[in-house]
C-alpha cells in the first residue's frame, strides 16, 4: 500500500457497518435516526485508516531511503506524534516516540523514522509491543550499532473507564546494542528531555 495515499475498501466498509448498526440496536440506539443514518459506514471506513498498518511493512519503508554515510554518532528523532488503538478495549492512546539510532554505515531518511512509527501505531497495540517492533524495525533494517525507543502515551481506556485517571502517562523504554551502556542512553534521555 502506498505510504501517501490511502483507498477505501467499500466492500469491507459495508461489513463494518453492518456490525455497527447491530451494536448501535443492542446498546439501545437507533441507527436510523438522522445523526447516525451514516455513523457505520463511517466507522467503517475510519477502522480501515486507523488500522492501515497492517498493510503497510515498515522495513521496505526504511530500505526505500537508505545511503551509505560513514557517520557513528547517535541519530534522534523526538517528538513523533502518534495516535493508536489499545487491543483490549479499542480506545485510543497517544503520545510521543522518541527514537535515536547509531548507524554503522548507512543511515534512512529522518520521514522514514516517523513512518515507522505511524505503522506500528495503526495496529491494534498494547504501548510495551510498539516499542519493542519500532526497536526491532530499525535494528533488523538498518543494523546500527544500537537502537533506542521511549513512548510516552495517555490512554483513554485509563481516563475514560476503569480507574479515570486523566493525567496518567505511560512510559516505555527498549534498547540495543551501544544502549545497553548507561552513558549512552543517558545521552539519549538527555537529548529528549532538552
Amino acid at each position: 500500500m502506498n505510504l501517501q495515499a490511502f483507498s477505501v475498501d467499500e466492500s469491507l466498509t459495508a461489513v463494518i457497518a453492518d456490525h455497527i448498526r447491530d451494536i448501535l440496536s443492542d446498546v439501545g440506539e437507533d441507527s436510523q435516526r438522522p445523526g447516525l443514518v451514516r455513523t457505520p459506514e463511517r466507522v467503517g471506513e475510519a477502522m480501515q485508516y486507523l488500522l492501515k498498518g497492517y498493510h503497510e511493512d515498515p522495513e521496505q519503508i526504511l530500505r526505500s531511503a537508505l545511503f551509505e554515510e560513514d557517520y557513528r554518532q547517535m541519530v534522534v528523532v523526538k517528538d513523533i506524534n502518534f495516535f493508536s488503538l489499545c487491543e483490549h478495549h479499542m480506545l485510543p492512546f497517544f503520545g510521543k516516540a522518541h527514537v535515536a539510532y547509531i548507524p554503522n554505515g548507512c543511515i534512512t531518511g529522518l520521514s522514514k523514522i516517523a513512518r515507522v512509527v505511524d505503522v506500528y501505531a495503526r495496529r491494534l497495540q498494547v504501548q510495551e509491543r510498539m516499542t519493542t517492533q519500532i526497536k526491532e524495525c530499525i535494528q533488523s533494517t538498518l543494523h546500527p550499532l544500537g537502537v533506542m525507543v521511549v513512548i510516552e502515551a495517555e490512554h483513554l481506556c485509563m481516563q475514560m473507564r476503569g480507574v479515570e485517571k486523566q493525567h496518567a502517562i505511560t512510559t516505555t523504554s527498549d534498547f540495543t546494542g551501544a544502549f545497553t551502556r548507561q552513558e549512552t542512553r543517558e545521552e539519549f534521555l538527555r537529548l529528549i528531555n532538552h
